[in-house]
């Protein structure tokens, strides 16, 4: 009997000692953070992360000529895209991601949308996505865009900055975004500056991320400062190079390049363009590179090189 309590009390001591280690523990440990130990305690807005351009637009069919991407949303996810870009225009009473007209590319429903990137954030705990959507109709964030947020499920991953215009250097890390599982930053182009939806994680793009010029037909991809507001100066902002080439197939007429879309896609260029874009950005690499076809080339190894690594 006696050695029968000794061994109760030794595994008493034991339990609690494992349950008092257990609590001084966070909740959920990053060991990698997309991907690389070496980002976890890098910060957001110190960050590059490869973009897919018009993301929904995917297709095999050489006969859509409104197509950016080949390959569908969760295979882009899987190759290592970390920022998704998409037009948002209502179909009916219906917001849809469509490509200039849904009558040209019509992507479906965004909260059909949002629920395949939701399923992706579901099954990888240490992975922080960027949305970077276009709202050219003005629909109203609160009535339109936050519904499919919330429908879907996504929005229990926003995240909210603690102020209203973070400058680059104050975001926080990605494993302070994992380990509060608030793992997607999203920025709207048009309203949220006055109707941020959510509790203020609808980002305005424009005063938080600078863009170099868009529909680039110069595989040199010459940089400036395009489309940037508000009080924070270039250098201060996110930034993004829109490195995606078009072919011009008639006066006027432009469509991705999918034939250039390799070597466009590769390490070199993507990183003489970074390089070119950097004196704008006081030196620092873009946080986001958005490409064509992101299944071509070689954008995954360019942003780790962009990001310090040598893979």
């Amino acid at each position: 009997m006696q050695i029968i309590k000794l061994r109760l009390a030794a595994f008493t001591l034991l339990l609690s000692a494992y349950y008092a280690v257990g609590r001084s523990l966070p909740i959920r440990r990053a060991i990698k953070c997309n991907g690389h130990e070496e980002l976890c305690n890098r910060s957001y807005g110190n960050t590059t992360f490869l973009g897919s351009h018009d993301s929904f637009a995917f297709s095999r069919s050489p006969f859509a000529l409104s197509r950016t991407q080949e390959v569908d949303i969760p295979t882009q996810l899987k190759l290592g895209v970390r920022m998704l870009q998409a037009q948002g225009r209502m179909n009916g009473k219906t917001l849809h991601f469509c490509h200039t007209s849904c009558s040209l590319f019509d992507g479906g429903p965004v909260e059909d949308y949002l629920k395949k990137v939701k399923t992706f954030l579901d099954n990888n705990h240490n992975e922080v996505l960027t949305f970077i959507f276009t709202n050219p109709e003005n629909a109203s964030i609160s009535k339109i865009w936050e519904p499919a947020f919330l429908n879907s499920g996504i929005a229990q991953y926003l995240y909210t900055p603690p102020t209203p215009l973070p400058n680059r250097t104050t975001w926080p890390t990605l494993s302070y975004l994992i380990q509060t599982n608030k793992r997607l930053v999203t920025f709207i182009d048009k309203n949220p500056s006055t109707d941020r939806g959510i509790g203020g994680s609808l980002l305005p793009q424009f005063d938080l991320v600078w863009e170099d010029p868009y529909s680039s037909t110069d595989d040199t991809f010459p940089c400036s400062v395009d489309r940037s507001t508000g009080t924070l100066k270039p250098e201060q902002k996110l930034n993004m190079i829109n490195h995606n080439l078009n072919a011009m197939i008639l006066p006027g007429v432009l469509m991705s390049d999918v034939l250039n879309a390799h070597r466009i896609n590769g390490v070199d260029s993507i990183v003489k363009h970074a390089s070119g874009c950097a004196k704008f950005a006081a030196g620092n690499a873009p946080n986001f590179v958005m490409v064509d076809y992101v299944h071509l080339g070689e954008g995954v190894k360019a942003v780790d090189r962009l990001n310090g690594f040598k893979s």
